[in-house]
């Protein structure tokens, strides 16, 4: 289990500069990585429309990965193709596909966006939702947990599955520092990404057992300046 903590001791805030940093010998460990198995890179981002999911997808793209971009606003995937069409090689594919974590037929999504993108050898998990909420919102827990809990499962359950038919993998999620220690304002937030948290050491474990080839990253940062913070997803 590789673990990273995005973490800056002078701020309480991280700026997406900041994390570009981390992200980009992050990516550049991971092409590595996966050119020792895989002929192609070729990745799928989900919860690429914004955030620290857009950032990564951009940098894949720049380092030569055909991607495919899953998010349920296809209006910012559309806008982060167009502006990335002129970095990528004729060999790359980008790819957008329409996915909502929370449908029942997400995992269909991500089957036609693995097919388009050519195959899948990263899956980058940054799709999440989560609010300061200390008044106990009803709904602003249980949506927190619908997308952070059950949405998460079913789409990595779907990546792991299909590693474990092709070759194996990397599977990697966007989780946060909250999971390791409870915020008191963010109940549910805290409480998800602490099952993310186990959920992926959990399946390393499985496929460990199963003697599966595939590998998993934990990503926990601290406080980004990203549209979580702003409106909740």
């Amino acid at each position: 289990m590789h673990y990273a903590l995005c973490t800056v001791k002078d701020y309480a805030l991280c700026t997406m500069n900041i994390i570009t940093k981390h992200l980009s010998h992050f990516i550049s460990l991971l092409s590595i990585k996966i050119c020792n198995f895989a002929s192609m890179k070729r990745a799928i981002v989900i919860g690429a429309s914004s955030g620290i999911g857009r950032e990564v997808a951009r940098l894949l793209i720049c380092d030569g990965w055909s991607v495919g971009l899953g998010a349920r606003r296809t209006d910012k995937l559309e806008q982060l193709r167009e502006e990335s069409v002129s970095k990528a090689s004729d060999a790359q594919k980008i790819e957008i596909g329409a996915i909502d974590v929370n449908s029942s037929n997400a995992t269909e999504g991500l089957q036609r966006l693995i097919e388009k993108t050519g195959g899948m050898d990263l899956y980058f998990h940054s799709s999440g939702v989560g609010w300061m909420n200390p008044e106990l919102d009803e709904q602003k827990e249980l949506k927190t947990v619908e997308t952070n809990a059950l949405g998460f499962t079913r789409m990595i359950d779907a990546a792991f599955q299909y590693m474990s038919k092709n070759r194996g993998g990397h599977i990697v999620i966007i989780s946060s520092v909250a999971g390791t220690k409870g915020l008191g304002p963010a109940p549910a937030y805290s409480a998800t990404k602490a099952f993310q948290n186990k959920y992926i050491e959990s399946l390393e474990q499985l496929a460990a057992t199963r003697h599966l080839n595939i590998r998993f990253t934990d990503i926990r940062p601290g406080f980004v300046a990203t549209d979580l913070l702003n409106g909740g997803e």
